[in-house]
């Protein structure tokens, strides 16, 4: 297994791409996690979902460029790309967040 993940650079992201990745309600409530704790490593996030059909959730969020993961000894940590977000597609993570902390 490869020490890192390789993220997608923005230049390479659609809107489109974003928008498919926010549609699953899994990923969906991923993002509403990542939003309150900050990080959070992969056991943290699955609860009581499968390990093996997260880990495609987990891949379609970094693939997206929505998150970024690091990898710490055996621990895999995720954020929000929140920052490159907001600068490549302003509004749309603000409006997702409120309209997740609405539900």
């Amino acid at each position: 297994m490869s020490s890192n993940y390789v993220h997608p650079d923005f230049s390479e992201i659609t809107i489109l791409t974003v928008l498919k990745a926010l549609a699953d309600p899994i990923r969906l409530d991923l993002v509403r996690q990542l939003h309150k704790l900050g990080k959070a490593n992969c056991t943290t996030l699955l609860g009581k979902r499968p390990k093996s059909s997260m880990s495609h959730h987990f891949q379609v969020l970094r693939d997206s460029g929505i998150i970024h993961t690091q990898i710490k000894g055996v621990q895999h940590i995720n954020a929000i790309r929140r920052q490159e977000l907001d600068e490549h597609f302003p509004g749309l993570m603000e409006a997702v967040i409120k309209g997740l902390l609405r539900d």
